[in-house]
């Protein structure tokens, strides 16, 4: 049995750039765009920590080093090909990288043979069965 490690659930602030919610285009109704930008200015209160102006990422807000890289108490790694995905660890979990379909699809596909859970699938049932389809019709030609 694998051991299941699992972060600490503590609060943790959203770190969010200098007045961020005055303008649009720094994320005010868009929240993709509500990243974290380092204050660079010479009198930028944020930047000198002043009282009421939230918290700045800093070294002790990180998790600890037995808990990093687990995702969901399994440990995740990053795959962009089937040669990195055959040296993965019994009870590993997968990252698919940025990777084409096709060569998502095939990934997926030897996962599931050796086992491995996949941390970020996000293909619907429709979307595996109609490609099912398109390999056997393609076989057939």
């Amino acid at each position: 049995m694998v051991d299941v490690k699992k972060t600490v659930a503590r609060k943790k602030p959203k770190f969010l750039r200098t007045d961020w919610h005055k303008k649009i285009r720094l994320g005010r109704g868009v929240k993709k765009n509500q990243k974290w930008h380092g204050a660079k200015g010479r009198q930028n209160k944020f930047r000198l920590n002043r009282k009421g102006r939230g918290q700045r990422p800093k070294v002790g807000w990180g998790a600890k080093n037995d808990t990093k890289n687990f995702v969901s108490g399994v440990e995740a790694v990053r795959v962009e090909n089937l040669k990195e995905l055959s040296n993965i660890k019994k009870g590993a979990g997968v990252i698919v990288g940025s990777v084409g379909k096709k060569k998502r699809m095939t990934l997926l596909e030897k996962a599931k043979e050796m086992g491995i859970t996949v941390l970020n699938r996000y293909l619907k049932t429709s979307e595996v069965g109609s490609r099912k389809s398109e390999v056997k019709t393609e076989g057939k030609a």
